[in-house]
C-alpha cells in the first residue's frame, strides 16, 4: 500500500511540473491529476505526512522498493510545498501587472467593497465552501424560450438603492456539458458580498444544438440583463461579463460582437455592449489560423458536436465565431487569464489573442499567465483561486470607477452647457 500511494504522490507531482500536449485520449485524465495536485497541494502534504507516520510507526523500511517509495514521497513533498507557495506567489504576479494600471489609485472610495489582499486561508482550508454571509441566491429565472435559458441571480441581502454593477458568468464544459451552479462561485459569492449583482446563466448545448444558439443565448441573456436587472438591484449601464474555457470563448466574443446583429434575432435593437470582459482560458480561435494546436486539433470535435458543418465546408462561420476575427479599437477592457501548463486550452493561443488585443483594443489589455497553472484552476478555492478572485474583483472595479468618472464627466459637461 506505501509503495502505491508513493506512486499515486510522484503521479500528482509529476503532471503539475510535465506539460504535455499529445497523449490522446489520455489528456482529460492527465489535466484532471494535474489539476487536483496543483489545486490541492496542500491536502496531499497532509495525506503524505500521514501516510508516512503510519509506515515509521507501524510498518518497516526494510525492503527496498519501501526505501525507494519514502524517499519519492519526501522529494514530492518538497516539491509540492512549492506547489503551494507559488500558488500563493499569484498575488505578486497580478500586484506587478496591475501597477502598470496604477488601478489601486482609480478605486471609487464610495463603493462599499472590501478588496481581498491576500490569500484567505479560510478559503483554500475549505475549498469547496462557497457560501459567503449576506448572499442571496435567487435560481433559475426565465429568460429566454429554451428550456436550458435559465440564470441564476446572486447579490447581497442588504444591498444599497443604488444600482450595483453587474457580473455576467457564463459557464464552460467544450460547449456540450456544464451548468450554471458549477462554476465561478468564488468569484460570484466574493462580488455578490460586496456591492455587485452577478448573474450566472445556462444556454443551449450541443451536439443538440449547434452554433450559433450558444452565443445567441449569451447575448439573450445580456439582453434580458439590460431589461430586467434594475428590478434586482442591478446596474443595466454597467455590465462585465466572465467565463472559463468555452465560456472564455463566449464570454470573449460576446463583449467582442455587439454590432452582429443577427446573433440578436427577435431583440436586434438592443445594444449589448458590455463595459468589461474577464475571460479564463479560453479557446480565440476555432480556425487555428496560427497552427497553435497543430495535430491536438479540436476541428473534428468542433465539426461533430458544436458547429453545423466541418470547417472546409463553412470555413467563414468558423472565423466569425472566432474572437480572434472581431478584435478590433471596440474591444472593452480586458483582463485575459491563461495557465502555462493548460491541457485542454493551450497557452499559446492566448498569447495570440493578447497580441492582437493589445496592437489594435483602445482599451486596457492585461494578460495574466500563471506558471505551471491548468485548466479550470479556479473552480473552487485554492491559494491561487482566491488570488484570481482578488484581482478580478480589483480589475472590475477599476473599471467601474473609470465609468463612473467618465458619467460624472459627462453630467458636468451638460451642465455647463446649458
Amino acid at each position: 500500500m506505501f509503495v502505491f500511494l508513493s506512486v499515486i504522490s510522484v503521479l500528482l507531482t509529476a503532471a503539475v511540473y510535465i506539460r504535455i500536449k499529445r497523449i490522446g485520449w489520455l489528456m482529460l485524465p492527465w489535466f484532471f491529476i494535474a489539476w487536483l495536485g496543483a489545486e490541492l497541494a496542500w491536502f496531499h502534504l497532509i495525506w503524505e505526512s500521514i501516510a508516512i507516520a503510519l509506515k515509521l510507526g507501524f510498518g518497516s523500511l526494510e525492503s527496498s522498493a519501501d526505501k525507494i517509495a519514502l524517499a519519492a514521497m519526501l522529494v514530492c513533498m518538497a516539491l509540492q510545498w512549492k506547489i503551494h507557495r507559488d500558488g500563493q506567489a499569484a498575488g505578486s504576479i497580478y500586484a506587478a501587472l496591475f501597477r502598470q494600471l496604477d488601478i489601486g489609485d482609480a478605486l471609487s472610495p464610495d463603493r462599499p467593497f472590501q478588496l481581498l489582499d491576500a490569500s484567505q486561508s479560510r478559503d483554500w482550508l475549505h475549498p469547496f465552501r462557497m457560501r459567503r454571509p449576506g448572499v442571496e441566491k435567487i435560481s433559475d429565472v426565465v429568460y429566454g424560450d429554451h428550456a436550458r435559458n435559465r440564470l441564476d441571480i446572486y447579490r447581497a441581502r442588504n444591498a444599497a438603492n443604488s444600482p450595483s454593477p453587474v457580473l455576467l458568468q457564463v459557464h464552460g464544459g467544450g460547449w456540450v456539458i456544464g451548468d450554471k451552479k458549477e462554476q465561478a462561485l468564488p468569484l460570484m459569492h466574493q462580488l455578490a458580498q460586496n456591492g455587485w449583482v452577478c448573474v450566472a446563466i445556462n444556454y443551449r448545448l450541443g451536439p443538440q444544438n449547434r452554433m450559433p444558439a450558444h452565443i445567441e443565448d449569451v447575448k439573450k441573456a445580456l439582453a434580458w440583463i439590460k431589461q430586467h436587472i434594475a428590478e434586482y438591484g442591478g446596474d443595466p449601464e454597467f455590465i462585465a461579463i466572465t467565463g472559463g474555457s468555452a465560456g472564455g470563448h463566449l464570454s470573449s466574443l460576446a463583449a467582442l460582437t455587439p454590432h452582429i446583429k443577427a446573433w440578436q434575432p427577435g431583440f436586434e435593437e438592443i445594444d449589448l455592449a458590455v463595459q468589461a470582459c474577464v475571460p479564463f482560458y479560453g479557446i480565440f480561435d476555432f480556425t487555428d489560423r496560427h497552427n497553435t494546436r497543430g495535430k491536438v486539433s479540436m476541428e473534428k470535435f468542433l465539426g461533430q458536436q458544436v458547429m453545423p458543418a466541418p470547417k472546409a465546408e463553412a470555413y467563414d462561420l468558423w472565423e466569425q465565431l472566432s474572437p480572434l476575427s472581431h478584435v478590433g479599437p471596440h474591444a472593452p477592457p480586458m483582463l485575459v487569464i491563461h495557465g502555462t501548463h493548460d491541457s485542454l486550452a493551450f497557452v499559446e493561443e492566448a498569447r495570440i489573442f493578447v497580441e492582437a488585443l493589445r496592437t489594435n483594443a483602445s482599451n486596457p489589455v492585461v494578460y495574466a499567465e500563471l506558471p505551471n497553472t491548468q485548466h479550470a484552476f479556479d473552480i473552487f478555492h485554492s491559494p491561487r483561486s482566491t488570488h484570481t478572485v482578488a484581482a478580478i474583483q480589483r480589475f472590475l472595479e477599476y473599471c467601474y470607477a473609470n465609468y463612473l468618472a467618465a458619467v460624472q464627466q459627462e453630467v458636468q459637461l451638460k451642465a455647463s452647457t446649458r
